[in-house]
């Protein structure tokens, strides 16, 4: 019997915009039909929250279908195969927010170093999926930094933060729960180890069996798994991150260019500028000076065999 054929899932890499807590991605452009056209599920690097004013359809996380509709929030952790699907021809409207979890730890959080690792872990642990009367709590705060983030009033940082971080804590306390949850751990892809990794070490020199290792595999077998689910191979992969890491850096410093390529971990200026050019289809010196190209284009770039490397 043949094997059957994995399909392909999209990496979708979110950034924080400067200076604010979240990535709210807000109004009308999120009114549409979703799942059309989409064959793929996808994930994030960021913890995702959504809220659906109105529409229906199916919440698909790995191979679980769940029914959505108005006033519902989805709770999707890093790393987490989904795909939003409206029923046909329905249009819905959603809206989402993205978090980094551990930076508003970092930033906020009085715990210690093992009690922000238990808090990470039990947030990252479940999806879910509710309705308000399941937990009114996280409702209304999700509710109300939205309603912050779209005035944008004087100290809304400061109130998005507080609220985020009380947010955080109910959706630690709600995975707490068991049988609450749609999906553990055991349902997220086999590569996150090995994502993880790049994240945390992509400024240096590493090679891609330090990868398979992380990931328990070989590195040959790791090279085709990463091949079958990400749509690229593990060093485009490298390299994706490592041009994502020097646009921050652009955005944010006024360092020289050799500087960014040697702080994001490419040996040489000459291969930083090969791969900024391939990946993002400008020189770093265009980049930066278009600085506010820089969030469209690192929203709406999603990894897959269909954008061509």
């Amino acid at each position: 019997m043949s094997k059957k054929k994995k399909q392909a899932a999209e990496f979708r890499f979110y950034e924080l915009p400067q200076d604010e807590p979240v990535l709210a991605l807000m109004g009308s452009k999120w009114i549409q039909i979703y799942g059309e056209n989409i064959d793929n599920q996808h994930f994030h690097n960021l913890l995702e929250i959504g809220y659906c004013h109105y529409g229906d359809g199916d919440l698909v996380l790995d191979e679980e279908f769940y029914r959505f509709g108005p006033g519902m929030v989805s709770c999707i952790p890093a790393n987490f195969l989904h795909v939003t699907r409206s029923d046909t021809n329905v249009p819905a409207f959603w809206e989402y927010l993205y978090i980094d979890p551990e930076a508003i730890f970092r930033g906020l959080g009085r715990q210690s170093a093992a009690e922000a690792k238990d808090l990470l872990e039990a947030i990252n642990q479940n999806a879910f999926f509710i309705k308000a009367e399941h937990n009114p709590m996280i409702v209304t705060l999700v509710r109300a930094i939205f309603e912050e983030m779209q005035h944008k009033s004087e100290y809304h940082q400061e109130c998005v933060k507080g609220l985020v971080y009380t947010l955080l804590f109910e959706i630690a306390r709600y995975n707490g729960r068991r049988g609450m949850a749609l999906g553990n751990k055991s349902n997220v892809i086999q590569l996150e180890k090995a994502i993880e990794y790049v994240e945390a070490h992509y400024a240096e020199s590493f090679k891609i069996l330090d990868l398979a290792n992380e990931c328990h595999m070989s590195e040959t077998h790791f090279r085709r798994v990463f091949q079958q689910k990400m749509n690229m191979t593990p060093v485009e992969y490298v390299n994706f991150v490592r041009v994502k890491k020097a646009c921050e850096l652009i955005d944010k410093t006024d360092i020289s260019m050799e500087d960014v390529a040697e702080r994001v971990g490419f040996v040489t200026p000459s291969t930083f500028n090969r791969n900024f050019r391939r990946i993002i289809g400008t020189s770093p010196y265009q980049w930066k000076k278009r600085p506010d190209n820089h969030e469209g284009k690192l929203l709406d770039y999603n990894i897959s065999a269909l954008k061509g490397w």
